[in-house]
């Protein structure tokens, strides 16, 4: 545990305008070889100068997690990826002209001032521009490239409010600079432009038929990919080690449609509740809605679950996703044994969100590396 923090001081700031006053503190600590944990677009990011192998190496210290996993590079503005690369490929400049700043991490060659600490020795750096206006502002007062990964202790959930990145790093970094909850709550997607086609690592915001209008080109789903070699480093962050996991047990209630995954919800809820455990729920409204019928009550009754946690509209893959972290914590601060989750249909932003769903219920393992 970092030797120099007694505690963690916190600064809201307004997301749609921030000042500049209240950025100042935060801004200089990363500047002098600090931490500073900031809000994003995606998720909360864990910020160091990423130029600096000593501020970078304060990363690992604070996450109490491996270093053989590539971190991100977050820049200000596009402009600013440019000297942290060899080349940004016609393929990199079609999805730069596409989608940053936004949800969206390109893999390139590194640059010779990228230190290795940052891409664990890999020939590749993870960079993007996040669309957030605080970390805009926060990165662009500090000056330099900043080194994010997600604002949590090692293998737990990540976070999207402020009070997550506390729960998990209080006393362990100077900043928190809080700039409300994050609106997408999945990490970025990382695509590896390195090449003439886009592989796709890491699902997120930006899907594959977002990718594939913006550049003509289909592209290769690597997001399941694990190397061969457990000693190697991953091509990407996210691949892995385990991730996204609270403390309960989570099983994924799935099916072909969003009859047969609340059908799964209610299955799955009805068989840990005889097997005499704490159950909580993360599920669309309509499916949450379905416990107060009585042949449902009958076997899974609201008496016997611990807490449900309600998205929104059970379609509604944006809402889901948002919730997803969120509602991980909260089932397990609420003393869940096990979390029934409904998946949702794996178009668009579905495949994503499924993604994090089944690395949290364990059935692929990848820790992420940045937001």
């Amino acid at each position: 545990m970092p030797h120099d923090v007694l505690e963690t001081l916190t600064v809201s700031v307004d997301r749609r305008s921030p000042e500049a006053a209240l950025l100042a503190a935060p801004a200089e600590t990363l500047r002098s070889g600090g931490l500073v944990a900031f809000s994003t677009e995606t998720v909360y990011g864990l910020g160091a100068d990423a130029l600096s192998e000593a501020a970078v190496a304060r990363i690992f210290e604070a996450k109490g997690r491996p270093a053989d996993n590539p971190l991100i590079v977050h820049v200000a503005s596009v402009e600013e990826i440019a000297p942290l690369v060899e080349e940004i490929t016609p393929l990199a400049r079609l999805l730069i002209d596409a989608f940053l700043p936004g949800p969206l991490t390109l893999v390139l060659r590194r640059s010779s001032i990228v230190p290795s600490i940052v891409t664990a020795g890999l020939d590749t750096v993870a960079v993007r521009v996040p669309s957030h206006r605080v970390a805009q502002a926060l990165i662009r007062m500090a000056g330099v490239p900043v080194a994010a990964p997600s604002a949590n202790r090692s293998g737990r959930p990540s976070p999207t409010r402020a009070e997550h990145v506390l729960q998990d790093l209080d006393g362990r970094i100077p900043w928190l600079v809080d700039g409300g909850p994050c609106d997408v709550g999945l990490e970025s997607t990382v695509v590896d432009a390195t090449g003439e086609v886009p592989v796709i690592l890491r699902p997120g915001a930006v899907t594959a038929e977002h990718i594939r209008m913006a550049t003509g080109l289909d592209p290769v789903d690597a997001s399941s990919f694990v190397s061969a070699d457990p000693t190697a480093a991953p091509r990407s962050p996210g691949l892995k080690y385990r991730h996204y996991a609270p403390r309960a047990r989570v099983l994924v209630a799935d099916g072909p449609d969003d009859d047969a995954r609340a059908d799964a919800v209610l299955s799955l809820a009805a068989q840990e509740i005889a097997a005499g455990r704490r159950v909580g729920l993360f599920a669309g409204h309509d499916t949450l809605l379905s416990l107060s019928c009585p042949l449902v009550s009958a076997v899974v009754p609201r008496g016997r679950i611990v807490l449900s946690v309600d998205w929104g509209r059970t379609d509604d893959a944006l809402s889901a996703s948002a919730a997803l972290f969120d509602a991980l914590r909260r089932l397990d601060d609420a003393g869940a044994e096990v979390i029934v989750a409904q998946s949702v249909d794996p178009a668009g932003l579905g495949a994503a969100y499924r993604n994090r769903l089944e690395k949290a219920a364990g059935g692929l393992e990848g820790e992420v590396q940045g937001p």
